[in-house]
This record gives structure tokens, sequence and C-alpha cells, in this order.
């Protein structure tokens, strides 16, 4: 009888072990479904610092503003608009492109991009698209079929990555895609763009399409996503006097959503313009903290200025990468991969690292002065 009593203590013990077993697994798989960290949930454990883990939304327009895997500072905005794939910009060097193309690869799903927008000639924005003899366009890597361009430039013919650029461009037209420059839109009087059932793309106009400019970067294509009554506005680099025109030029309604001008520049987003655009939501694409150009504190991209000025409309403001360590190439998520998505049940901000407001981040209490506006 003891022997028998043995027998079975030991198969209990072995069916308990095995439930354990297949609890475990399914709890495994059920993380990785909805696309949660499993260490997340263990107390003491990390996720690493720069965790791409892709965001699922389930908007009908999707948003998604790019951390480019260094400690430069650049623009790179993927849209999906219903089965419509949109690309502005793909800074910040040419290194980013594997970055770029394998996150645009979880989503693009059939290798076309039916809209390709280039601001305007600086590294940070175009570098993806010039490509080089180690890293591949995106005009390689893709089909584009329309693509929208700066018109104007001051940049030389000869200089490497512009001349990359136009022949990469060239390649990509001869391969059967459609090329305007941002002029060319607005005169033919055809400038907006339907992406997908109530959703459209609109080429904004801009005095610096047809005029010279010292700056670069009042050179920037300039666009606006509308879905319905929703308005999402992409500027580029565009600059303080740019802006002034942009408001002159056109009927600039107040936007859900306004990429952050010349990555939180102290150039740009300024009083005349953002009282004109009144904006709810704020994304800065940027290393925050960066002396990528300049060694001073408060004109490091995200600038006091720029937070000054915007925290009179709104404190939603997310910023995608703190650069830690400029000299020894070191940087982490601030945000991570930002993605705003608008459907009929509203608009949402998720993001791959953080959800928490530029303000409530450490890098912002030790870097930056608080506006009245945004004190508790």
């Amino acid at each position: 009888m003891a022997k028998k009593r043995k027998t079975k203590k030991s198969n209990f013990t072995a069916l308990i072990l095995l439930i354990i077993v297949i609890a475990a697994l399914f709890l495994l798989d059920y993380f990785k479904v909805i696309d949660i960290p499993f260490e997340d949930f263990i107390p003491g454990a990390t996720t690493k610092p720069n965790d791409k883990t892709p965001v699922i939304t389930s908007g009908e327009l999707q948003i998604h503003f790019l951390e480019l895997g260094n400690k430069y500072t650049g623009d790179c905005t993927y849209i999906k608009a219903g089965d419509t794939d949109i690309l502005i910009d793909a800074g910040s060097r040419t290194s980013s492109i594997s970055t770029i193309s394998d996150y645009i690869d979880q989503y693009c799903t059939d290798g076309t991009l039916e809209y390709v927008i280039v601001t305007h000639a600086h590294q940070d924005h175009y570098a993806g698209f010039a490509g080089d003899s180690k890293n591949a366009s995106l005009f390689t890597k893709y089909e584009c079929e329309t693509i929208i361009d700066f018109a104007l430039t001051n940049q030389n013919d000869t200089a490497t990555m512009y001349s990359n650029y136009k022949k990469q461009l060239q390649d990509e037209i001869d391969a059967g895609a459609t090329h305007y420059t941002a002029a060319e839109v607005r005169e033919s009087g055809e400038y907006t763009f339907t992406l997908s059932d109530g959703i459209t793309l609109e080429i904004l106009d801009n005095y610096y399409y047809y005029n010279k400019s010292s700056s670069e970067n009042n050179y920037s294509v300039c666009c606006m996503i509308n879905h319905g009554d929703a308005h999402f506005l992409f500027t580029g680099d565009l600059e303080a006097d740019g802006e002034k025109y942009l408001v002159e030029l056109n009927d600039l309604p107040q936007v859900e959503l306004y990429k952050a001008g010349h990555h939180g520049s102290k150039t740009s987003s300024s009083e005349t313009f953002l009282s004109a655009i009144r904006p709810k939501i704020v994304c800065v694409c940027c290393c925050a903290g960066s002396s990528e150009y300049t060694n001073v504190n408060e004109n490091m991209f995200p600038t006091q200025a720029f937070v000054d000025n915007i925290a009179k409309y709104t404190d939603r403001v997310y910023v995608t990468t703190i650069c830690t360590d400029y000299k020894n190439d070191n940087h982490t998520s601030m945000n991570g991969n930002i993605v705003v998505s608008s459907s009929p049940e509203g608009i949402t901000v998720s993001c791959s690292v953080s959800d928490a407001l530029l303000k409530d981040t450490d890098w912002f209490k030790k870097y930056r002065v608080c506006p009245s506006e945004w004190s508790d």
C-alpha cells in the first residue's frame, strides 16, 4: 500500500508540473501576440533603452515618427492611410536606411510607396534617398509611384550627396515614378491628393517654392493630411519668415498634430505661425540635448524658445530620442517611435518606449525651464 501511495503522489506532482509548463508557454505566446515584452511583468527586469518593438495601432490613419538609430538629429515620417503608404523625408544619415526600411516593412507589405515627399536638400532629411556605395537608396528598396520634392536648392550640383540624390531620383523616374516639384503641384491647381476614403494629402503653398532664400530650410515642402475635420501639419525645417508666408498664402485651420518645424529649433514655430494653427499635439524628431549643431544648452533641440512658444497652446509634446553623450556616440530613447492614430473613435498617441510628455521627463526637468503654462 505504501508503494502505491508514493506512485500516486509522484503522478500528481508530474501533473502539476505539466500544467505549470503549459501555462508558462501560453503566457509567453500571449505576450508575443499583444507585443508586450514579457520582462515588463517581472519585478526588477529591464528592457533595452532603444527598444524598437513596433507599436501596433488600428486607426484608419497612422502617422509614425521614426527613431533613426544614431546620435544625429533627422526627420523621417511614415504614414499609413488606409492601404496607401506615404514617406516624408528619410534622414539622418545613409546609415539610417536599414533602420527606416526595417520599420516600414512591418506595415508596407507590397513594397510600394504611393507617395514620397522630400522636403529639402539637407542631409538630415534626404540622406536615405541619396544612398551611397554601402547603403542602397530607399528609391531602390521601394517602388515609388509619386515623388514630390523641393523646387529650389542652394546645393552645388557636384556635391556628393546631392548628385547621388539626383541620380537615384532619375533612376526611379525612369522606372516609372511620377515626379513633381512642390511648385509644379501648386501651379497645376491640382494640389490635393486622395489617399483613402475621407483622407487627403494637400501640398500647401510656400513663397520659397519660387523665390531664393539664404536658408535651405525655407525651401521645405509643406503639406497637410486631412482626415475628416482633423488636420495634421508637416513643414519640414521651414523657418519663421517662411512660416509668415505660409500663414498668408494658405487658409490654415487649427491642427490636431504639428510635426515641430526644424526639430524644435528657436528659428521655427514662431508665435505668428502657432497662433494660426493652435496645435493640440506636437511631435519633435530630434536627439534632445545633442551638441551636433551647438554647444549652447538652451539652443539644443528642442530649444527653450520652442518650449516657451508651444506651451501657450499645448503640453502634449513628444520627442523621439535623447543624445546622452554626443562625443562618445551614446543615445537612448525618450518616447521612441511615436505613432499618432486617427479613427472615428478619436486621436491617440502611442510610443514604443515611453508615453511620457516632454515636460514630465527627467531630461526636461534637468535642462529646460518649465514655462508657467506647464506648471502644476
